[in-house]
């Protein structure tokens, strides 16, 4: 039984031990303040990541703001130049021009006069004794390109 307690001993000894050596050793605090810095560092450029994000919606948001602004003083001196000066003729007025482009520029609504292609007129082939043509990607391309 006495061999028991000096195993036991020895045991508690050692980790003892192993546990004061590496709270004393300068390895260990050299990990743990460099641990320290990359937490910081990594809390730093979290921070500026969220920071230039925040930046670009506000400055997004101050671009759309300025168009908006920009094309209203347009219109305004549009109307003012043709209230101002309603003996000069509209294609000499430079801010109809300006205006005139900046509506050419913007996305047109095309009317469509044919119905959608999942109307059929007439037999779908499905029960048509014709064979059916089989598009490949290369004639979809092909025709998408001319």
């Amino acid at each position: 039984m006495p061999w028991i307690y000096a195993v036991v001993g020895l045991i508690v000894g050692m980790v003892v031990g192993v546990v004061i050596a590496r709270l004393t050793a300068d390895n260990y605090k050299n990990q743990k303040s460099l641990q320290k810095e990359l937490d910081n560092a990594k809390f730093a450029m979290d921070q500026q990541r969220q920071e230039l994000a925040d930046h670009f919606a506000q400055t997004a948001e101050m671009l759309d703001t300025l168009g908006k602004d920009y094309t209203k003083l347009y219109q305004h001196m549009a109307k003012t130049a043709t209230e101002l000066q309603p003996n000069l003729p509209e294609q000499d007025n430079p801010f109809m021009k300006k205006m005139a482009q900046h509506k050419d520029n913007e996305p047109k609504q095309e009317l469509v006069e044919q119905p959608p292609k999942d109307y059929a007129q007439g037999a779908t082939g499905l029960l048509k004794n014709e064979p059916k043509t089989i598009l490949r990607s290369s004639d979809v391309i092909h025709s998408k390109v001319n």
